[in-house]
């Protein structure tokens, strides 16, 4: 067993011979400890941005369109462009199982919408009451979202983006107040949570306007709808309702099912998952360079190991003349650089989690696009993980490859070693 008292007075009488060396190689450990918390931080930070701005525009939702066919089918020519029907959205529930929400989608673009004297022309979208939970559209409190009765009623209800409301009514209370889209009167049921949305096809759903879909035909005597949104059970069978999809509206508007451009598809779960490589890529990039910055402290320990191989030559031959151990030699050897290593690693990991706890506070107070799209730097447990495990491996490694040295020494050439 190793003699931990020993070890102790050792570490010290070699702070006390390379005390200037040692402060310096503390400090560059502190400082590749720094810049790794840092940097793995701000990469978590925007990992976790970016997959909370994919999800903005809906999770696990794809998004339909119809196209034009590409083969000739049962006596019916190739190049014929689809339309859908606000029905389909009830067919497809109902001839696929899997399905847990669908919503028909018409969209409407240049209309005016008026409140007071503030006159603006911004996108008009109706849609059923499942819209709202297939596009996170969530309200914020006191509102609500378009519901069941708002459809069968045709009511003339409006729910709005958040930047919209913002332009219309500045920090006025909107829900209960009439504006008037089109010289047509409504009333706001409710007002969009803010939320990052990196995706879109019609533009962000902070500025929309929208009503219900029933209510958007009997205004704008529109018959065919501009997409079609659906949600499965579970992301994992998207694949699979996909082939569904294609095989329920191929028989309607009669077309092959294996036509992929008789309709056109967005898959959220695939950009999702796109989305999140690649934030894991950039985090791995920051690391990287955060670990060659720490390399350059453990080189430091490692300078200072053989240092103290060499200052210790005549005290590692007479052990090795008396029998000891080659794992009484490396290990108080490496018991002294990880020490080393965690002085500087501890001063880095405080400095660090200090400067990621006040930039976070700044990026929260800050109204800027470009330090949200950022996010918050996070210092997480994998962080934490990462660093304390590099940390340990180069603090091992600096001990390690010195002491092995110095187990190779001849006790008689240790002994003569001046």
């Amino acid at each position: 067993m190793w003699n931990l008292p020993l070890i102790l007075k050792l570490f010290r009488r070699t702070a006390g011979i390379n005390r200037k060396r040692m402060v310096m190689t503390v400090a560059a450990i502190a400082w590749g400890t720094l810049s790794i918390v840092l940097l793995l931080s701000f990469g978590e930070g925007l990992k976790r941005n970016l997959t909370k701005g994919s999800r903005g525009l809906g999770e696990g939702i794809i998004v339909i369109w119809p196209g034009a066919t590409s083969k000739a089918f049962a006596g019916f020519p190739q190049g014929r462009n689809l339309r859908f029907l606000p029905e389909d959205a009830e067919l497809l529930e109902a001839n696929i199982p899997e399905l847990a929400l669908t919503s028909a989608e018409m969209r409407r673009w240049g209309n005016t919408v008026t409140y007071g004297r503030t006159t603006l022309t911004k996108p008009v979208v109706g849609v059923e009451p499942a819209y709202g939970e297939l596009r996170n559209q969530i309200p914020q409190a006191g509102g609500r979202f378009l519901n069941d009765r708002d459809e069968e009623l045709k009511r003339r209800v409006v729910f709005l983006g958040n930047d919209l409301k913002d332009e219309l009514f500045a920090d006025k209370e909107a829900i209960g107040e009439t504006i008037f889209i089109n010289q047509v009167p409504f009333t706001v049921v409710g007002v969009m949570q803010k939320k990052i949305q990196m995706g879109t096809y019609g533009g962000p759903d902070a500025n929309n306007a929208v009503v219900p879909l029933s209510t958007f035909r009997a205004i704008f005597g529109r018959r065919y709808v501009s997409d079609l949104v659906v949600r499965a059970t579970s992301p994992e069978i998207n694949e699979a309702v996909k082939k569904r999809l294609y095989e329920v509206l191929g028989a309607k508007y009669r077309f092959d099912p294996t036509d992929e451009r008789a309709l056109s598809m967005w898959d959220t779960v695939e950009s999702q998952k796109i989305t999140a490589n690649i934030g894991i890529g950039i985090e791995i990039f920051l690391g990287i360079i955060g670990a060659l910055t720490l390399l350059i402290g453990g080189i430091g320990v490692a300078n200072i190991m053989y240092a103290v191989v060499k200052h210790r030559t005549k005290e590692i031959g007479v052990q090795m003349a008396l029998g000891a151990r080659r794992s009484y030699v490396i290990g108080p050897l490496v018991v002294e650089s990880l020490s080393l290593t965690a002085m500087g690693g501890v001063i880095g990991i405080s400095v660090g989690v200090g400067l990621v706890q006040l930039l976070a506070f700044v990026q929260s107070k800050a109204n800027s696009d470009a330090l949200e799209f950022l996010g918050a730097p996070t210092f997480s447990l994998a962080v934490a993980f990462t660093t304390v495990s590099l940390l340990g491996i180069i603090g091992f490694l600096a001990g390690f490859f010195p002491s092995r040295r110095a187990v190779t020494i001849q006790p008689a050439a240790a002994l003569r070693y001046e």
